[in-house]
């Protein structure tokens, strides 16, 4: 099953190019088990779940930690019917049949907690898209209802949901909702933005 994200990095400081660059260097340990891609817009993460999300979280946590206020932007899929599969996305996480919606969120909630701390503060707003299901909006319901008890939910907005706590925790909660919600075979992608060191909440 294909995994992915298009992932852009916003540090709002003069020296962008430094902290980007820099930040990079946190992808090192990844590299050997993710296709990356870069060009002017974006960098393309492609690989199984379990390495994707803790290669964002470090290459955001790296750029955070300047200091200075940074953004990260990303649009991830899983089960996109228009990629082919990638070999390198092979999980022994995640796949096979699907569990009852009580039994996902459970072993969700549970990744949650052993999420590592990262000790940056992290706020983040996403929206979960289930495609081509009939049950979606159960889905989408179980997976608000997964989020309320993750410990880092902030508050339901218009169109997306806040979490707000370590960068460990909320990216673990972003990577269960991609991957134990939907159909397993299905397309799930995710609209993300996460942030630290805003001025706004100083």
């Amino acid at each position: 099953m294909f995994s992915g994200a298009q992932i852009s990095l916003y540090p709002m400081a003069g020296n962008f190019v430094g902290i980007i660059l820099d930040a990079l260097r946190a992808l090192d340990p990844y590299r050997e088990r993710l296709r990356i891609e870069t060009d002017d817009l974006s960098t393309l993460l492609v690989g199984p779940p379990e390495v994707l999300f803790p290669a964002m979280r470090d290459l955001f946590v790296a750029a955070s930690s300047s200091g200075e206020h940074c953004v990260l932007h990303a649009t991830l899929s899983r089960g996109c019917p228009g990629e082919p599969d990638d070999a390198i996305c092979q999980t022994a996480e995640y796949g096979g049949p699907r569990e009852p919606l009580e039994q996902r969120k459970a072993a969700a909630l549970k990744s949650v907690g052993s999420a590592p701390v990262t000790d940056m503060q992290a706020a983040a707003q996403f929206s979960l898209y289930v495609m081509g299901t009939g049950d979606h909006m159960d889905e989408i319901y179980g997976c608000i209802d997964f989020l309320k008890q993750s410990g880092v939910f902030g508050r339901a907005k218009n169109f997306c949901t806040r979490l707000d706590g370590d960068a460990g925790a909320v990216f673990a909660t972003i990577e269960a909702a991609l991957c134990r919600f939907g159909p397993p075979e299905g397309h799930v992608t995710i609209d993300l933005t996460v942030s630290a060191n805003s001025p706004t909440r100083r």
